[in-house]
């Protein structure tokens, strides 16, 4: 395995420089079927898996997959490769499968009973092999193609009868509603998992989307999704069987007093849904520390506890207004991706599709949550797409690597975490693949794993610095406010503390702490970094060499060596 960006030197005087970071490796292909081993989804060969998905919308009325109309089937499917995701979580309706009158139209007659003419016209430039399927021929075309492209499906069915999910009062919501009744539902599931029994690239299968309505309860919510959960393994026992919770998919915690009883084992996950809009907090006026540890508090209550508990639980649908101009969004969004990062959770994006056939009566209307722009032809931001491409590796889990555990440093406001240059006199934002190895310790100290340097700091508004030997009282860190993300250390032993922050450049500081307080209007982005685990494979034969070097330089160089270590301390 092959060290990224990595050198040992000697200068003239015998002094040598580090440059460490933590590395990958090139992905393992992923042996199919995929199973649970305690809270990780693995491979056949018992490899954590990390679901890194976006949303792909074909459930809408013309029920076939979005943005056919404007470029070729494959051409979406390299897209999505092309932007990190490795799994696609493609919707579809009831519906499409349980009415044969509905499902056996054709993708041209769907869209042109709908009087979405242009979108035909579209399909036929763009996709002509398409056309003319039934609306479910086309459906399978779409899971073939992704997994052409190398690209797992999770199958989620989204409502009964095809429209824009979700309301309260759309009478798709609940076992027993107009659109939803339970016998049709999982007759439907028995269809969707038979139909693609034979295919190893379908990873899973989400059972029902954001259960809601006046008519929930939890009684038949173990009812029906345990019926469900035994008709879709028996139909097809290699995929996962993915359950959603209550209140749109944001409470499982009827989970922490029952669980659910099944007759299988290690194919079962459940899922959760969170969007800064529906999440509790408002992001948009008060102070972000305050909302981000208010809501991780909900959600740990809500559905957290379950990767504690051993069950895995898949972040189902997140997004955010890809424009960046919702403040209270991008406030989300960094609460998010600290989060995701420290829990290494598996994830999938809202939404893919940067516009649709037809919306709420709304031809052609822009997705401003869509990951690819209107006409689908590029990424919609890609720094957005840049700061998710740190959550799409698992930092832990089985079969990861055979390196101890270390520390992380990663600034969710940039996706990036804190690298050291090869002088190991700097240090700034860089890719995560690339981050520095560090040891958080019991007496809070930051030190480069394997090494005796450590973090400190050097003054308001100056670069933060790696001392030698950490005797220091300044080198303790500790993490404050209400998000634990401020990592603060104290300058004078008087309480004049510093925070870690960083300039336009992207280099570390240390500056005065701010938005401690309940100003609302405050953004702490700067100085959010968050400490995470990683077992990340990092390669051993520089600590050997690092020690060996230490050795070398102070027996050859005495005096040198010495002048050296006490300017760093």
């Amino acid at each position: 395995m092959a060290i990224t960006r990595s050198t040992i030197t000697m200068t003239p005087s015998g002094l040598f420089l580090l440059f460490l970071f933590a590395t990958t490796a090139s992905p393992a292909p992923i042996a199919l079927p995929l199973s649970t081993s305690s809270r990780w989804v693995v491979d056949g060969e018992g490899r954590r898996v990390k679901l890194a998905c976006v949303n792909w919308a074909a459930h809408l009325e013309p029920a076939v997959a979005e943005g056919l109309s404007k470029q070729p089937l494959d051409a979406i499917s390299k897209s999505v490769a092309a932007m990190g995701f490795n799994c696609v979580r493609l919707t579809w309706p009831l519906y499409l499968l349980t009415d044969s009158s509905f499902g056996s139209v054709t993708v041209r007659q769907s869209l042109e009973r709908l009087g979405l003419a242009e979108s035909a016209a579209g399909v036929r430039v763009n996709n002509p092999g398409l056309l003319d399927l039934t609306l479910v021929q086309a459906f399978q075309a779409v899971v073939s193609n992704l997994a052409s492209n190398s690209l797992m499906v999770i199958l989620d069915n989204q409502i009964s009868k095809p429209g824009w999910c979700c309301s309260k009062y759309d009478d798709n919501g609940f076992f027993g509603d107009k659109y939803f009744d339970p016998d049709e539902w999982l007759r439907g599931l028995e269809m969707m998992a038979t139909m693609f029994n034979s295919s190893t690239s379908v990873v899973g299968m989400s059972l029902r989307n954001e259960l809601r309505g006046p008519k929930q309860n939890i009684s038949l919510w173990y009812r029906y999704m345990q019926r469900g959960a035994e008709i879709v393994h028996s139909a097809n026992p290699d995929i996962l069987v993915i359950l959603s919770g209550l209140d749109y998919d944001k409470d499982l915690s009827f989970l922490s007093e029952k669980q659910v009883n099944l007759s299988f084992t290690k194919k079962l996950v459940f899922e959760y849904h969170w969007y800064g809009f529906s999440d509790g907090g408002d992001w948009g006026s008060q102070n972000p520390n305050e909302v981000c540890a208010m809501v991780i508090g909900n959600i740990t209550r809500k559905g957290g506890f379950l990767l504690e508990q051993g069950w895995p639980l898949f972040l189902s649908e997140f997004g955010i207004d890809q424009r960046g101009v919702n403040e209270a969004d991008n406030h989300f969004l960094s609460c998010f991706l600290s989060f995701a990062a420290e829990k290494d959770i598996d994830w999938a994006l809202w939404a893919l599709q940067g516009s649709y056939y037809i919306r709420e009566g709304q031809l052609g209307l822009d997705e401003t949550y869509g990951a690819l722009s209107w006409d689908w032809c590029k990424a919609r931001n890609s720094s957005f797409i840049q700061r998710l491409s740190a959550i799409q590796s698992p930092f832990q889990g089985p079969g990861l690597s055979k390196s101890s555990p270390y520390n992380m440093i990663f600034h969710p406001s940039t996706g990036l975490c804190i690298v050291t240059n090869s002088q190991l006199k700097q240090l700034q934002l860089g890719q995560c693949a690339e981050s520095t190895a560090w040891r958080y310790t019991r007496q809070k100290k930051l030190m480069l794993k394997g090494t005796k340097y450590c973090l400190q700091p050097e003054g308001v508004s100056k670069p933060a610095k790696l001392g030698f030997g950490c005797k220091v009282s300044s080198a303790k860190w500790h993490l404050i406010s209400s998000s634990k993300m401020h990592i603060s250390s104290n300058l004078t032993n008087n309480g004049n503390n510093v925070c870690l922050d960083i300039d336009d450049n992207g280099t570390i500081m240390t500056n005065q702490c701010k938005c401690l307080s309940l100003d609302g209007t405050c953004n702490p982005g700067s100085q959010w970094f968050k400490i995470i685990r990683s077992s990340r494979e990092v390669n051993d034969q520089i600590f050997k060499r690092c020690r060996s070097q230490f050795a070398q330089v102070e027996q050859l160089y005495p005096d040198d060596w010495r002048k050296h270590r006490n300017s760093l301390a």
